[in-house]
């Protein structure tokens, strides 16, 4: 076991710190407040290998692992979470799906334009009526020669409006069969293909998030992955490694909120010495700090077994779901040791507060990551 960054790493983090710095930090407020989605912002990320992080380089990508995955995911997060999650999503759900299941064909044809966001991807499994409850999804393919009608609509969908790409799952059998479902990529232009409602949220708001509409879409079937039914199985695959993302997310916002709340507890001063030395609060930082190395290291060791292709499911269910709470947990304290001024816009806990929420919502509830972990443990 070797607990250090290694060089790679290293430079990793120190780059995507300084480019944070640059071109994230000082616009942070402007596009939480108009809910802008900043696109050039990622079209410079490509520019870098951000956003093919996992891809190989021959097609285009940083041919990276998960370790460098979830540094870079940590530490856009430490600064803006909302940053943080378009770039997990488009790397680990779009690009990884058509990655792990597109023919030879169709990763030349979208992964290398994804791996440097020349095109912008969007991943849609969860529906109006159906979040927790997949295998009941209502959006439908029905089959016509060489195409497949599809009609329906998709909510809570990242990138629905500014995507190029969305890898969809689609019910091509019966409701509620696991085999019933299956995956196709989406590109902007098709006819009967568009976006719906923008959703307006509490947090990770310059993250875009909105619907995706199907009225008669006709795709052909050149643009399914894999076959016929394995949708379903290939989604649970992809948000495996989606629940490393989520953690790493949280990860960041949770360091983020704990760096500020540290940073403000040595520089306020009541009764005539800093608030970090009186153990209400000082007590809540050890916490905190204990909480968050946790968090990294049940991360580290689900990205360890993802690199390895070692069964992951449970490990990374339990990472998500410990990571997600403690962000929520720790940006609550970081607040609470802010006092007043933390409850304003002046200082950044009150964002890392309202963007903490969704990490134990998003890719599968906290709920739902204890299914996933006691049915492998009652195996």
């Amino acid at each position: 076991m070797n607990f250090d960054y290694n060089e790679t790493q290293s430079m990793i983090a120190q780059s995507i710190r300084d480019f944070a710095e640059i071109n994230i930090r000082p616009f942070i407020m402007e596009w939480d407040e108009a809910q802008t989605f900043p696109v050039p912002l990622f079209k410079k990320l490509g520019e870098m290998g951000f956003m093919g992080v996992l891809v190989p380089e021959e097609l285009g990508g940083s041919g990276l692992g998960y370790h460098e995955y979830i540094t870079i995911i940590e530490e856009i997060s430490k600064v803006d979470p909302s940053i943080g999650l378009s770039v997990a999503a488009h790397n680990s759900l779009c690009t990884n799906h058509i990655l792990m299941f597109g023919n030879e064909e169709q990763k030349k044809k979208w992964i290398p334009k994804l791996a440097t966001a020349e095109y912008i991807g969007a991943w849609g499994l969860t529906e109006h009526n159906t979040g927790s409850d997949a295998g009941g999804m209502n959006t439908t393919a029905k089959k016509e020669g060489d195409f497949w009608i599809v009609n329906g609509a998709k909510n809570f969908i990242t990138h629905a409006v500014s995507g190029d790409v969305a890898v969809v799952i689609v019910r091509t059998g019966e409701k509620g069969d696991s085999h019933g479902m299956t995956a196709f990529v989406f590109e902007k232009g098709m006819e009967g293909f568009t976006s719906g409602k923008k959703e307006n949220k509490l947090g990770m708001r310059a993250s875009e998030t909105a619907e995706l509409v199907f009225d008669n879409c006709r795709i052909p079937d050149a643009n399914r992955l894999g076959e016929v039914g394995d949708g379903f199985i290939q989604a649970m695959k992809v948000l495996d490694g989606g629940r490393i993302s989520i953690g790493a997310l949280s990860l960041g916002i949770a360091k983020g909120a704990y760096e500020a709340a540290l940073k403000y507890s040595k520089e306020r001063h009541q009764f005539g010495k800093p608030i970090s030395s009186f153990q209400g609060i000082s007590f809540k930082l050890a916490d905190m700090v204990t909480e968050i190395e946790a968090s990294e290291l049940l991360l580290h060791k689900a990205a360890f077994l993802k690199q390895q292709h070692r069964p992951v499911t449970t490990m990374g269910a339990m990472a998500k779901m410990y990571a997600s709470e403690v962000c929520c947990k720790v940006a609550n304290e970081a607040i609470q040791i802010h006092g007043g001024y933390g409850y304003t816009k002046d200082f950044p806990v009150e964002k890392f507060y309202r963007d903490a929420k969704l990490c134990t919502i998003g890719e599968g509830t906290t709920e739902i990551q204890k299914v996933v972990i006691t049915r492998n443990i009652l195996k």
